[in-house]
C-alpha cells in the first residue's frame, strides 16, 4: 500500500493533449501493456471523460473470456485512504472537526501520543503522510504473512503510539505511514459513533450509486476476485479489522470507481450526492507542499496543470485512481494481481490520462546473460541478516536461503530475476568496475546484498575525488531538487520532502544507493566542475542543472 512519487512525477512531467476513447481503443491500449506479461494479470479499466466511459476487462493470456468482470470485486489497497479522507472532509464541512485538530484529541482519553519538543501531530499531517510515525504499528501481530492486518485490534493499534519516539517535528518530511493512516480511520469511524463500514456506506457508497462496493459484508450479485502473486499463484484476501479497514480494506467493482471518479469531477448527480461533492472538492486542495499533496491525494504535473492520484497494493491486487480535473478525465485500473513491486500501474494510468507519457511494456520470460548469472554466483548477506546462496542451474539460477529449501529464480526481459514459488524480486545493479551485486524487495521493503566474502573498498575509500564537488542543490523539476551534501565522510541525497540517502561510490563522478534503485551520474564543464547529474531509478532519468 505504498505508492512511489518520485517514478510518477517524473512520468507525468511531460505535455500532451488527451481525448476521448472507444472501448476498443482502450483494450488496444491495455494489451499493449499487458499481453503476455509474465505474471498473466488481469485488468479491469476505465477512462472517464467528461459524459464518456471506455471500459475494458483484458488478461495477460489473450483470453476471449477473462476471469474478471463487471461483477468482480477488487480490493482496491491504499486507494481506500482517499474514501477516509471524504468521510473527514464530510466532518470538516459540517464544522465537527478541523485539519489543525490535534490527533490525540480524536484517540480515547489517556492515549499516549507522541510529540516532539511539544509539537502535536495533527490531522494534516496524518493526511499528507508527515506525521513521523513509522509505516506500521510496533505491535501489529502478524501470525500469516499472507494476510499481515487480520491479528491487528484496536488495542495494539494504540497501544503502539507508546513506543514511537519522535525524531523530527510533525510536518517536517514525508514519510508514508499506514500506521497513522489506521489510526485515522479507527478515530473517524469513533468520532460518527458508527462502525467504519457501516459510515462508509451511508456517508459515501449509497450517495454516489457505489452499491457493489464493500468491506466486509459483501453485497448479492457481486463476486469477490481472487487475488494473484506475480508468479500467477493466487493468495489469500487481506483482512483489514473492524475501524481500522479505511487504510486499504474496501472492494469494488470496477463500475463503483467510476462513480466515485464521476464524483470526483463534480458529474454525480442527486440532493444525497451534494455534500459528499463539497467533501470530496475539500479533499482535492492543497495541503501540503513538500511532496504536493492534499488529503491523501498525491499532486503531481502534467502538461502545465496539476492532477491527483494515488496507487493501491495489497498481497493479491494493484490499483490506481487519478483525475485531472480541468480537462474532466479521470482513469481507473484495477488488476487482480499485485504489481506494486514490479513497478505497479503508474506508466500506463498516466498515458491514459495524457498519451505522451509512454504507456509501459509487459515483462516478458527471457533467459538471463550468460555473464550476468556467472556474476550473481555466489554467497551473499541481505542487509544485516539472512546468508543466501545464488547457484547456477543450467542458463539460470537458483537462491538458498540459509535453512531453508532452494527456491528456481526465472528471469523476464526487464532485467530482474524472481522466485517461481513466491513473490518478490531480485533486481541486479552492475558496478563500474564490472562487478555485480544486487537488490532484493520482498514485502514491500528493500534490501541490499553484499558478498559474504567481499573486500572492495568502502563507499569513503572508493573515491579520491573531495565530496564538496558534488554538494548543491540540483533542480530536476519545478518544485523537485535534490540536495547534495556529505556527512561521517559519506556523500547523500535528499529529494524534496523525502529522507536523506546516503550514497556508495561506484566509479568516476557515479554514486548509488542500492536499496533504493538509485544512482547519479554527475557531469563536469571543461573546467572539471560539477554542473549537473542524471538521477537513474526504475528505468527513468531524470537530469538536473546544479543552482
Amino acid at each position: 500500500m505504498w505508492p512511489n512519487a518520485l517514478t510518477l512525477a517524473a512520468m507525468l512531467a511531460v505535455s500532451s493533449g488527451a481525448s476521448a476513447m472507444t472501448d476498443g481503443e482502450l483494450a488496444g491500449i491495455v494489451d499493449q501493456r499487458l499481453m503476455e506479461d509474465r505474471t498473466g494479470a488481469c485488468l479491469a479499466v476505465a477512462v472517464v471523460d467528461g459524459d464518456t466511459v471506455a471500459r475494458t476487462y483484458r488478461c495477460a493470456d489473450g483470453t476471449a473470456n477473462p476471469r474478471i468482470g463487471a461483477d468482480s470485486a477488487f480490493e482496491i489497497g491504499s486507494v481506500s485512504k482517499t474514501m477516509t479522507a471524504a468521510l473527514l472532509a464530510q466532518l470538516i464541512t459540517e464544522g465537527q472537526a478541523s485539519l489543525d485538530d490535534p490527533l490525540s484529541a480524536w484517540l480515547p482519553a489517556g492515549t499516549a501520543v507522541p510529540t516532539f519538543e511539544g509539537q502535536p501531530i495533527l490531522l494534516r499531517h496524518v493526511v499528507t503522510h508527515t506525521s513521523g510515525l513509522p509505516a506500521l504499528p510496533t505491535r501489529m501481530p502478524i501470525t500469516d504473512p499472507a494476510d499481515p492486518y487480520a491479528a491487528l485490534t484496536p488495542e495494539a493499534l494504540l497501544a503502539s503510539l507508546a513506543d514511537v519516539t519522535l525524531t523530527r517535528a510533525p510536518g517536517a518530511q514525508f514519510e508514508y505511514s499506514n500506521f497513522a493512516s489506521m489510526l485515522l480511520s479507527y478515530a473517524v469511524a469513533q468520532r460518527a459513533g458508527q462502525p467504519f463500514e457501516s459510515l462508509i456506506d451511508a456517508q459515501l457508497f449509497a450517495p454516489l450509486g457505489m452499491d457493489h462496493a464493500y468491506i466486509a459484508q459483501r453485497p448479492d450479485g457481486v463476486r469477490a476476485a481472487a487475488g494473484h502473486l506475480p508468479n500467477g499463484n493466487e493468495t489469500p484476501a487481506w483482512t483489514i479489522p473492524g475501524d481500522m479497514a479505511g487504510v486499504g480494506g474496501v472492494r469494488a467493482t470496477l463500475d463503483d470507481m467510476v462513480r466515485y471518479v464521476q464524483a470526483q469531477l463534480g458529474q454525480a448527480e442527486g440532493a444525497t450526492a451534494a455534500p459528499v461533492l463539497a467533501a470530496l472538492q475539500r479533499t482535492q486542495q492543497p495541503v501540503s507542499q513538500q511532496p504536493p499533496m492534499a488529503m491523501h491525494w498525491m499532486i503531481a504535473p502534467l502538461a502545465g496543470r496539476e492532477v491527483l492520484m494515488h496507487e493501491g497494493g495489497t498481497g493479491g491486487f494493484s490499483s490506481l485512481v487519478g483525475f485531472d480535473p480541468a480537462h474532466e478525465r479521470g482513469v481507473v485500473i484495477l488488476s487482480d494481481t499485485a504489481l506494486t513491486a514490479l513497478g505497479g500501474l503508474g506508466s500506463l494510468g498516466a498515458h491514459l490520462l495524457d498519451p505522451s507519457v509512454p504507456v509501459g511494456k509487459p515483462r516478458k520470460l527471457a533467459t538471463p546473460p550468460s555473464a550476468l548469472v556467472d556474476g550473481l554466483v555466489g554467497t551473499w548477506r541481505l542487509g544485516a541478516g539472512m546468508q543466501v546462496e545464488l547457484a547456477r542451474r543450467g542458463d539460470a539460477l537458483t537462491i538458498h536461503p540459509a535453512g531453508q529449501p532452494i527456491f528456481e529464480l526465472g528471469y523476464d526481459d526487464a532485467g530482474d530475476f524472481f522466485p517461481v514459488q513466491f513473490d518478490a524480486l531480485l533486481s541486479p545493479k552492475r558496478a563500474a568496475d564490472g562487478s555485480y551485486s544486487f537488490v532484493w524487495h520482498q514485502g514491500g521493503g528493500a534490501m541490499a546484498a553484499t558478498r559474504a566474502t567481499d573486500t572492495r573498498p568502502t563507499a569513503a575509500q572508493a573515491t579520491d575525488v573531495p565530496l564538496a564537488d558534488y554538494a548543491g542543490d540540483y533542480t530536476l523539476m519545478p518544485d523537485f531538487v535534490l540536495r547534495v551534501d556529505s556527512a561521517d565522510g559519506r556523500l547523500r541525497a535528499q529529494a524534496t520532502g523525502q529522507g536523506a540517502l546516503p550514497l556508495d561510490a561506484t566509479g568516476t563522478d557515479r554514486f548509488a544507493a542500492p536499496a533504493f534503485g538509485i544512482e547519479l551520474h554527475f557531469q563536469r564543464d571543461a573546467d572539471d566542475t560539477v554542473t549537473s547529474l542524471e538521477l537513474h531509478q526504475g528505468g527513468q532519468i531524470m537530469r538536473g542543472e546544479r543552482d
